[in-house]
């Protein structure tokens, strides 16, 4: 493996596309929301034999399959576009095909299958090993030398990816915050992100893991399912939500991803900012290849300029009326002013 780049961010921040770019790149290895995926599962403390690391990469992420089984799917959830031999009402849908595999094959069932073969036989390492082992193997199968992650809702994993891959470079991607904040509210998982955080709000709790039952039963009537096999999905899709709290999760993830990222040495860290990469494609894609490590192929990046939807840029002040958009715009001034200051930081 050359090399290994996590892309962090808010979500809802043309990371899609971006993942779609680099893994148009012939030497990168795209893993499209391999973390999200995964989750904490797959880092347990102490080692663990090929056979447990696998059951972290097969086990399906029970967030995901809540949403699926509740009818509240997401656009990224690519399998489910060209399903195969797993459902989310019966099998569920393993961890690594809802939306990693379908990204790099179209038979996202066979190369679940070759991963299983070759990991279930490696010998007990610690979970940080079994994922570069991973990243390795499937580079190999691909033909690909430098590794990028790129996950959604990201920013938080950076600490415990920087103790797992201390050698990793990281990418902070942001985009204007009145703009992602919009997209947020009307996206499905930051809706459900949304009333998530609105339980740990009313328990105290830094986890959902740490509810207790006496917790969970005094949650209202309403919200008590999420934490289910299923819930209702006009909780989701018909409930009212106010934007100023989406700015105030764009300020708050943007922060957290500067405050992060301020920390880590020189040559590995960089930032895009998605209004940047529309204003001037092949530089900031050229720039991009350099730190991941590859080189920025002319092929690649005309066809990469070509995958940028310009129609995005200044959504929130077309769509929202002066009042909404100032009273939105000012929910994000607290990761505005963060970005800002980095700015000057690194000029």
């Amino acid at each position: 493996m050359h090399s290994l780049t996590f892309v962090i961010g808010t979500g809802r921040s043309g990371s899609t596309a971006l993942s779609r770019i680099l893994n148009s790149h012939p030497d990168v290895l795209s893993l499209n929301e391999y973390m999200a995926s995964v989750g904490e599962a797959s880092f347990p403390e102490g080692p663990l034999p090929g056979a447990e690391f696998w059951e972290t990469l097969f086990r399906p992420t029970p967030y995901f399959t809540g949403m699926l089984r509740s009818g509240v799917p997401m656009q990224e959830f690519l399998y489910t576009r060209a399903p195969g031999r797993y459902a989310p009402e019966t099998t569920g849908i393993p961890a690594l095909s809802l939306m990693v595999l379908p990204h790099l094959t179209d038979d996202p069932d066979g190369l679940l299958d070759e991963i299983r073969a070759a990991v279930v036989e490696w010998p007990e390492r610690a979970a940080a090993a079994h994922h570069e082992a991973l990243f390795e193997w499937l580079g190999a199968r691909f033909g690909r030398t430098a590794v990028v992650e790129r996950s959604g809702y990201s920013t938080g994993w950076v600490p415990q990816l920087r103790t797992a891959f201390p050698y990793a470079k990281f990418v902070h991607l942001f985009r204007d915050g009145p703009d992602c904040a919009l997209s947020m509210s009307r996206h499905s998982g930051y809706r459900v992100i949304s009333l998530l955080r609105e339980i740990r709000e009313l328990t105290g709790v830094e986890s959902l893991g740490d509810l207790t039952a006496e917790q969970v039963r005094a949650l209202p009537p309403e919200l008590a399912p999420l934490l289910g096999e299923r819930f209702d999905p006009a909780l989701v899709r018909d409930r009212s939500y106010p934007l100023r709290q989406f700015g105030d999760l764009w300020s708050e993830l943007v922060a957290q991803g500067v405050r992060f990222l301020d920390d880590l040495p020189e040559g590995q860290h960089m930032t895009l900012g998605y209004e940047d990469l529309l204003d001037t494609p092949h530089e900031e894609l050229a720039r991009l290849a350099a730190f991941v490590g590859v080189e920025p192929d002319p092929g690649w990046l005309a066809g990469a300029c070509a995958q940028l939807d310009h129609g995005r840029r200044g959504s929130a002040r077309k769509q929202l009326a002066d009042a909404e958009f100032d009273e939105l715009r000012e929910r994000c001034t607290a990761g505005t002013l963060a970005l800002r200051a980095a700015a000057r930081h690194s000029a």
